[in-house]
């Protein structure tokens, strides 16, 4: 048994959730459980990022007191992760007591690679980053992300040295040391790195009130990355204890939008301190919306909590985890998610289902003692290669299998030419061939195999008595 950290990004809790949230928990999540299965033992962190200007601002907008507005929002987050029946078993929020101690004395270890500066330069209040004047330029002095003009800022600042461990940091990630995925991402950083300016880690406090101050520096607030990317290990008890258990983390999901930050700031830091690199930074996708992206302007953002609440959480993750690449850029429509939830996920499986319980409960077979099969070698292959979307069409599959055969096999006739002992093998077999499919899925639909493991494990087969995929 290994013991297996994984982490997800914590999102900005200046807004409600949205479906990029959504794919890194159920993506950790998926990988949590997996590992559970090859009887691992698993710490799988979420949290809220809750400093920083945007949040003040939002706070200020809607009247609220700053800690009341953080309050409010990271408590939308925690019940989202709940809805998505992701398994988190450490939560953290920036504004934690402990937390914001632990980023203090992780600052007063790396201070020998921080040093003071004036910085003047175009940065965005969407992002709280800046940009090289190239960048300025190539987007018009606009903002991609947030479609916003960039503000020119001049001010005293902390600078973290980036400069110090480029060297190293290029030498992890191109032995796959720090294994970054997909394969095409891992060479977008190191062209990134070799451009990587050294970042600003804090921001004076006339400017910026809403954060950790700066140790011995009252006139500085703690900028975003040091108070925001510290959470992995502060939340394991850093450096007030030792983290040797837990860390590196086996595998760390974040967004391809962040994957800069966790794949250059982090790291240099994780050096700074003597620590060792994460294992696995894996990067998924965008959720484009009927092929574009989706966008408050254009009036196509998806709400993750309506598509919820449509057809429940299982028929989320099916889609999410099936229909949509792992490592690609995905697409939504309300067209593709209606005929993925009708013709495979309620036909294919839950008719299964209820046919074969069915037919084994009218011809009193027990399926009981019948004990799912270790977890087969292609399954295991693509979920250690976090090809998760892959390892669901594998399983998917096998599914697809078992229809047929019931279909080819005929258990309805072989009941009716009273031949019973071959009736009692097909049925038996298939609730085998169901309870091993099962087990795959698992860690992708937890709460429909659950159901599924519960009615062929019963002493008597009993169909069940509403859909497994009910509609809303």
């Amino acid at each position: 048994m290994s013991k297996v950290y994984l982490t997800t990004a914590i999102p900005y809790v200046n807004g409600a959730p949205h479906i990029g949230h959504a794919m890194d928990y159920i993506i950790a999540d998926t990988y949590a459980r997996y590992h559970k299965l090859r009887g691992d033992e698993v710490r799988f962190q979420a949290g809220t990022d809750e400093h920083g200007n945007k949040i003040f601002r939002k706070a200020t907008e809607n009247n609220l007191p700053i800690q009341e507005y953080v309050d409010g929002n990271a408590a939308k987050f925690r019940d989202f992760i709940s809805q998505l029946d992701a398994e988190y078993t450490d939560y953290i929020r920036t504004t934690d007591a402990d937390h914001m101690a632990r980023c203090q004395e992780i600052w007063r270890r790396i201070k020998d690679h921080i040093y003071p500066a004036t910085y003047g330069g175009w940065y965005c209040v969407g992002c709280e980053s800046y940009v090289t004047q190239k960048e300025y330029d190539e987007n018009g002095g606009v903002c991609p992300d947030h479609q916003k003009p960039y503000e020119h800022l001049e001010e005293e600042n902390y600078y973290f040295r980036i400069s110090d461990f480029k060297d190293e940091i290029r030498a992890r990630i191109e032995s796959d040391e720090m294994l970054i995925l997909p394969e095409f991402r891992k060479k977008e950083i190191l062209k990134m790195l070799e451009e990587a300016p050294d970042v600003s880690v804090s921001r004076p406090t006339s400017q910026l009130t809403w954060g950790i101050p700066v140790p011995d520096d009252p006139d500085q607030t703690m900028y975003v990355w040091i108070d925001a990317l510290s959470n992995y290990i502060t939340i394991l008890g850093y450096p007030d204890q030792s983290i040797d258990e837990w860390w590196p983390a086996a595998a760390q999901f974040v967004g391809k939008d962040i994957l800069r930050f966790h794949a250059i700031i982090w790291p240099a830091m994780l050096l700074a301190l003597g620590l060792p690199l994460p294992k696995v930074i894996c990067s998924h996708g965008f959720i484009m919306a009927d092929g574009q992206k989706m966008s408050k302007s254009i009036g196509n953002v998806v709400d993750p909590i309506e598509v919820l609440e449509k057809h429940g959480t299982d028929a989320f993750r099916y889609y999410f985890l099936r229909h949509v690449d792992t490592f690609a850029d995905g697409d939504f429509t309300w067209d593709k998610y209606e005929s993925a939830y009708n013709t495979e996920l309620a036909n294919d499986y839950g008719n299964l289902v209820q046919r074969l319980a069915t037919m084994i409960a009218k011809n009193g077979v027990s399926t009981s003692a019948l004990e799912p099969a270790p977890l087969d070698e292609t399954y295991c292959g693509l979920m250690d290669k976090f090809e998760f979307s892959k390892a669901f069409d594998y399983v998917w599959e096998k599914v697809q299998q078992i229809n047929k055969r019931i279909d080819d096999e005929k258990p309805w006739m072989l009941a009716k030419a009273g031949e019973t002992e071959k009736l009692q093998q097909v049925l038996t077999s298939l609730a085998q061939d169901l309870k091993d499919a099962n087990l795959m899925l698992s860690p992708f639909l937890p709460g429909a195999t659950k159901k599924v493991a519960d009615v062929f494990d019963a002493e008597t087969v009993t169909p069940p008595t509403t859909p497994l995929f009910p509609k809303a």
